[in-house]
């Protein structure tokens, strides 16, 4: 039936250890939220790890006892591009990959390259890429880009059959 969708949301849960090289301000572990039905089940697509090790894409369902900071609506996804098409477009969002070492020279973690190089003193380094970064600066544009989130469902349907 033409209109038919999920809401999709951005949602936002507390950390239990806040990451002191990431500065004074409060991070949280966010997510993107698929509910699928009136008692807020559905799924949940995120990435998880560390900067020490690098990050991995992951799905899994709504863990409902979990206490969540902020929930922002971001649109709805049709019926017929979730799970399939959604999980497709955001496996090939590349997760942060690995992006601090202990450097065994001043005997600290420090922010690495890429190519695991160390950063010199004097060279600017980009800022962090974690799991509210890839969601906000990554996933949801591809979502966007690929025509997965809508604010109106019957339009998007009408487009889809055009």
């Amino acid at each position: 039936m033409p209109g038919t969708g999920y809401n999709v949301y951005k949602v936002q849960y507390p950390l239990g250890l806040q990451d002191p090289m990431m500065g004074n301000e409060t991070r949280y572990h966010t997510v993107l939220c698929v509910e699928t039905d009136a008692e807020e089940r559905g799924q949940v697509f995120h990435v998880t790890g560390d900067l020490v090790s690098g990050m991995r894409y992951e799905r899994r369902d709504v863990d409902p006892s979990q206490t969540y900071h902020a929930m922002t609506y971001l649109g709805r996804i049709r019926s017929e591009d979730y799970p399939e098409r959604l999980e497709q477009v955001l496996q090939t969002v590349p997760p942060p990959l690995r992006q601090r070492a202990f450097n065994p020279k001043t005997m600290t973690t420090e922010q690495i390259k890429p190519d695991g190089s160390f950063y010199s003193a004097n060279e600017p380094k980009p800022s962090y890429i974690k799991c509210t970064e890839w969601i906000e600066q990554r996933a949801i544009p591809a979502l966007y880009q690929h025509q997965l989130l809508h604010s109106d469902l019957d339009r998007a349907s009408q487009l889809a059959l055009e």
